[in-house]
């Protein structure tokens, strides 16, 4: 990857300050992506800190949950329901390029710390509010967690077996996806205030952001008049597009075009199947797709998976065997790509914790802080306010 000098050994956000009023996951997930990139993120945490810390997995009563979302930041304890609490959290955001809160709409209005209170006290301010349903709709007020997000979205109703129950995906998925746009959103608005010289109010919903993420399922709803409907490991629109059983375990095989399933079908050892008019389109394999599976199930029943996957690799075909999380964590791609790096907490030692994917040219990866104590920070983040105020 090309570096410039200008930039070799700098994160992208360093300079950056983020004050980040967020707890449990959603913006949590947004800021560690900012931290990981160089910003300065100031956590504020109320007196029995984030829900998060008492959430498990746990190791020697740290909840790792915690730390891996809120790696590289700063913690603060303020009170919000006093007056020197909520003053001191104003003094910051005063301080702040980007301010990142996601409680209902209105809570932050009650401490004076609302979006219209602090972007007309500083116009610099990039304010992002994370809720369920946004800042307007008749869902604003609803709460939400993740499961209910998944299932108003749809995702539940298109994810399990064909002639199963909905099933929840298996991750927060609407809190990572709200997470991400809400990051997306703030570097957005810190590029436009770059030219205009002011910052914005950006309004986040983890409905809208999960929603459109599927835009398939968007484009057969709205356009198309579809239904989407649960295909299991299957693809709903094209075959052999799925997962298909061998010997040992199962495999992925992915086949879009008439000239790939060619490929495919001489490879298995049927190149009849690619003239057999069942499976003369994409549309037509996958409406014939049971005699298909019966085909490859057939091939691949004699044959362990590695051996599935080397022979259609082989031939160019897109093909992988099923991994398991800690097997996907800890491969040859992920390592190369470090996607986890390491951070030392003082009780809990090395901790691989896992770090924002994009590479930047001459932005180092690694070299991060592990997740702070509750209030590690209060006593200094304070005395710098009052050393600025008296400046």
């Amino acid at each position: 990857m090309f570096d410039n000098d200008e930039t070799a050994g700098r994160r992208p956000l360093n300079g950056v300050r983020v004050l980040d009023f967020s707890r449990v996951l959603a913006g949590p997930y947004c800021t560690a992506l900012m931290a990981d990139l160089g910003a300065e993120v100031i956590k504020v945490e109320p007196p029995a800190g984030d829900d998060y810390r008492h959430i498990g997995p746990f190791k020697d009563g740290e909840s790792l949950l915690f730390h891996s979302v809120n790696r590289g930041k700063k913690s603060i304890v303020l009170d919000l329901k006093s007056a020197e609490g909520a003053a001191a959290a104003r003094a910051l955001a005063a301080e702040s390029d980007v301010l990142i809160e996601n409680f209902r709409p209105g809570v932050m209005e009650r401490f004076r710390l609302g979006a219209k209170d602090l972007c007309a006290a500083c116009p610099q301010l990039v304010y992002v509010s994370v809720s369920g349903f946004g800042q307007t709709g008749p869902n604003r007020m609803l709460p939400a967690y993740d499961i209910i997000i998944q299932a108003m979205s749809g995702l539940m109703d298109v994810t399990g077996a064909e002639d199963g129950p909905p099933m929840m995906a298996g991750d927060a998925f609407a809190d990572v996806a709200g997470g991400m746009f809400a990051a997306f959103g703030a570097m957005v608005a810190l590029f436009d205030r770059a030219r205009s010289g002011r910052g914005r109010h950006v309004d986040l919903a983890l409905y809208d952001s999960l929603v459109s993420m599927m835009p398939v399922l968007a484009c057969r709803a709205l356009m198309a008049g579809e239904t989407p409907r649960r295909t299991g490991s299957k693809h709903a629109l094209s075959a052999p597009f799925g997962t298909y059983p061998a010997k040992d375990g199962s495999f992925t095989v992915a086949v879009l075009n008439d000239r790939l399933f060619a490929k495919f079908a001489a490879a298995i050892g049927a190149p009849e199947l690619a003239t057999d008019l069942r499976f003369a389109s994409d549309s037509l394999r996958r409406q014939n797709e049971p005699a298909l599976a019966r085909h490859i199930e057939s091939w691949a029943a004699a044959r362990d998976v590695q051996s599935v996957v080397a022979v259609l690799s082989e031939e160019g075909i897109p093909a992988a065997a099923l991994c398991s999380v800690p097997e996907a964590w800890t491969s040859p791609q992920a390592q190369a790509r470090e996607l986890a790096t390491p951070v030392i907490h003082p009780s809990l030692g090395a901790l691989s914790v896992p770090e924002q994917p994009v590479h930047f040219s001459g932005a180092p990866r690694g070299g991060r802080q592990a997740a702070p104590e509750l209030g590690a920070h209060t006593d200094e983040i304070l005395k710098q306010l009052q050393e600025g105020e008296t400046k």
